[in-house]
């Protein structure tokens, strides 16, 4: 059998129709397949690949990690450098109340232990959450998705969710003393990128206080730097009181976080003890990664260039065909009048050497979250070949 059908027996599918691109090689913002042909590549695994593919020196301290050890117990019980390092590294970029973190192996999982937190801390059981929300697939995770179609045949999940419009100051009358935590993206990944206003997220702030609930941000998308700064929240100036993040901050390998105050974090020790346990999180190759990532965007101009990259993106995309672009920074949303014109768009891209992607909700837009490191040159190239393949997918369908 070749490498397809081997896919097609042997691993568990999740689409009736994947891309099947394979892949011989990444390198920059560019991956390579089996054929040898180059692609853009405006995806970055989804956001995951912060400073693009094969990065040197996330390479090295992987490298020399592997040459020390790799898994040597469950978390929390042995002291292991790469993961104090990067705990102690998080903690100096964020502000005092998220001095803490519990390291895991993704971003549900994240989003798994900050759930629990809430309802330890306040010992209530409603969660609220957004429409069009996405916030990972497990069990749990999944009783807080937005969206009802991906929910239904995996009834019953969690008791005790509760759905608000998103950026709806009406809907937030429905944060009362029953609340445990709200959980919010401030850019939801899901629906095309669209953005919380500042004034809603000061609200919900204000309410979460008012009834002793707490505020969990999911930036498992938005960090590292997605937005020009480490954490989305920064363009805020509101503080969560647990922060969820995953995605970009491992440079590629996988690795996610729920971080709170040492006070808050300390009931995952006592009554029950054990309180959240996971055998690989904060695993000492993934951490090793993650600090190299956090170190390089705190030492470079890459962040500070962010915004610069994003205006580059919106000058040049410019089209008929092209409704609006949603998002911020480096992780914007290309809409569309029609979900055939985004598909037929998308697969032009392909064709023509660029990989872009589409949304869980929002089938009319089209993802562009590249590599934080892509350069203008890059960037104009890459508008080039997303025009040609908006006016060649018109070609199709006239």
């Amino acid at each position: 059998m070749n490498a397809k059908e081997i896919f097609f027996k042997h691993q568990s599918q999740i689409t009736e129709n994947p891309i099947c691109l394979e892949i011989s090689h990444a390198k920059g913002i560019y991956i390579f397949d089996k054929q040898g042909k180059k692609y853009i590549d405006l995806v970055a695994g989804v956001s995951a690949c912060t400073l693009g593919h094969s990065n040197k020196q996330i390479i090295q301290s992987v490298s020399k990690q592997l040459s020390k050890y790799t898994h040597v117990m469950v978390y929390g019980e042995y002291i292991q450098e790469p993961q104090i390092k990067l705990a102690e590294k998080l903690s100096n970029y964020l502000p005092k109340k998220l001095n803490c973190s519990y390291f895991v192996n993704s971003g549900t999982e994240a989003i798994e232990g900050a759930i629990k937190l809430a309802k330890r801390i306040t010992l209530k059981n409603e969660i609220i959450y957004c429409k069009d929300s996405y916030h990972g697939s497990t069990q749990g995770s999944l009783s807080y998705m937005g969206n009802e179609e991906r929910k239904s045949n995996y009834r019953p999940l969690l008791p005790g969710g509760k759905m608000i419009r998103f950026n709806s100051i009406e809907d937030l009358k429905h944060i009362t003393k029953n609340t445990a935590a709200v959980i919010i993206e401030l850019i939801q990944s899901g629906s095309g990128f669209k953005i919380a206003s500042k004034q809603w997220i000061k609200k919900i702030k204000n309410i979460c206080v008012k009834n002793n609930t707490l505020l969990i941000f999911d930036e498992i998308q938005t960090c590292f730097g997605r937005t020009g700064k480490l954490f989305g929240f920064e363009k805020y100036n509101i503080i969560p009181d647990i922060l969820c993040i995953a995605k970009g901050m491992g440079g590629g390998m996988p690795i996610g976080s729920f971080i709170s105050s040492k006070k808050i974090m300390s009931n995952l020790k006592k009554n029950p003890m054990l309180g959240h346990i996971t055998t690989f999180g904060g695993h000492p190759v993934n951490c090793a990664a993650s600090l190299k990532t956090l170190e390089i965007l705190t030492k470079t101009e890459i962040l500070n260039q962010v915004t610069k990259k994003e205006k580059l993106f919106r000058k040049l995309l410019i089209h008929e065909k092209i409704l609006k672009i949603n998002g911020l920074g480096l992780m914007l949303g290309v809409e569309f009048k029609t979900k055939k014109m985004c598909d037929l768009v998308v697969k032009k891209c392909r064709e023509n050497g660029l990989l872009a992607f589409y949304f869980l909700f929002e089938k009319k837009s089209m993802r562009i979250s590249p590599p934080l490191t892509i350069t203008e040159k890059e960037i104009r190239k890459s508008c080039h070949i997303i025009l040609k393949s908006i006016n060649e997918s018109l070609e199709c369908l006239s």
